[in-house]
């Protein structure tokens, strides 16, 4: 019996399930992988390329590469999805499966703030992070915020990773002594459920003067008057905006009837989605768990040995718990791991590894067993 299965997205989650299927039904599998996009690129790397420690063409793994017994990459635009046929449109053709599963993630929605297409920088998109290596080089002086506009959003850590790394771009310039760092996040403390993470990176700002606004979201940039506008109608002057921009679903998944209050919803133990054979992971759903790599990845998995055990009559695997950890770039060449479990308890944790030259390393081991596994690429890029 051969499973036909889409996947569409071929980010974190997308990678993972088609892999693991992959490897244990690849005779017994007809995978149809489906992106817009010709390459995948890891989250952290927009930082190496916006502070030019990488660039662009060395982060880009092309989805070419990819070899894998039973699974076909398509590059096509996804044009219509009908979760109740399990059939997708692209703008090549249309495809059906006996199973669906959205892994499209979170499109970026810049006019959702007025002024940030005029007057700032998103860092988040991977085109944002180009631009900014060539308009970083220019900032000598004055004042710089790294400002959170929505949530949620990516990779939680990624905007204090922002505020350190700039900190550190404008000390190896001589600069930073003209030129000060604000960050404004929405939320009391940089990562919620880890107080040690959170303490570790309050005790990094202050060590580096970079100030901290708690609760708050900039929802306005006036690019005239270079003022970016709080929620609570506070008003800060910049000269340098980094903005994460509010997140939203593609628009073929808020046109597929799928989502409720902006995301697709699943069963948080299944990641099953109400439409019968419809699974969704990542940054695409409502689950509980940040919007990270990490957490697709996992979610992945489960989706993964589920329809293995379903194929060979298994017993179904454990329900996910919505683990994972993320790395924390502390600048100064320290990196620090966070590990959060949201879904197992009654209220998220989380434990933290002191940032140390040690997680560097196993920061790129993240990284190259990831390019092995999915491109079959040997060694850091």
């Amino acid at each position: 019996m051969t499973l036909r299965v889409l996947v569409l997205g071929a980010g974190f989650g997308g990678l993972e399930l088609s892999s693991l299927l992959s490897e244990a039904i690849g005779d017994d599998l007809d995978l149809t992988l489906i992106d817009r996009s010709d390459s995948f690129i890891f989250g952290f790397s927009k930082l190496d390329v916006m502070f030019g420690r990488k660039t662009p063409a060395a982060v880009r793994n092309a989805y070419r590469d990819m070899a894998k017994p039973g699974v076909t990459f398509k590059k096509e635009t996804i044009i219509a999805i009908d979760p109740a046929a399990r059939r997708v449109t692209t703008d090549v053709g249309t495809y059906d499966a006996d199973v669906l599963v959205v892994a499209l993630g979170a499109d970026y929605d810049i006019d959702a703030t007025p002024g940030l297409k005029e007057g700032g920088n998103e860092f988040y998109s991977v085109a944002g992070a180009e631009r900014l290596r060539g308009v970083l080089p220019a900032f000598s002086k004055g004042r710089a915020i790294v400002g959170v506009t929505s949530t949620p959003f990516k990779c939680p850590p990624a905007p204090s990773e922002a505020a350190l790394l700039l900190h550190d771009y404008l000390t190896e310039r001589g600069v930073r002594d003209a030129c000060e760092i604000s960050l404004v996040m929405p939320f009391g403390v940089p990562i919620p459920p880890s107080p040690e993470t959170s303490q570790a990176l309050l005790r990094a700002f202050a060590e580096r003067g970079i100030v901290f606004v708690p609760n708050r979201l900039v929802r306005e940039l006036e690019a005239t008057r270079r003022v970016a506008v709080l929620d609570d109608g506070a008003e800060m002057p910049y000269d340098l905006f980094l903005g994460v921009p509010k997140h939203v679903v593609p628009d073929v998944v808020a046109a597929s009837g799928m989502t409720e209050d902006g995301w697709i919803p699943v069963n948080p133990q299944t990641l099953e989605t109400r439409f019968p054979g419809v699974y969704a992971v990542g940054d695409v759903t409502s689950v509980g768990t940040p919007k990270a790599g990490a957490f697709a990845e996992g979610a992945a998995r489960v989706v993964a040995e589920s329809l293995i055990a379903r194929l060979r009559d298994g017993e179904q695997p454990p329900a996910y718990a919505g683990a994972g950890s993320c790395f924390v770039e502390f600048g100064a060449g320290q990196v620090g791991r966070v590990d959060v479990d949201f879904l197992s308890g009654p209220s998220p944790t989380g434990s933290f590894a002191e940032p140390s030259t040690a997680l560097v390393a196993e920061k790129r081991h993240f990284g190259s067993s990831r390019r092995e596994r999915w491109f079959g690429r040997i060694g850091d890029s």
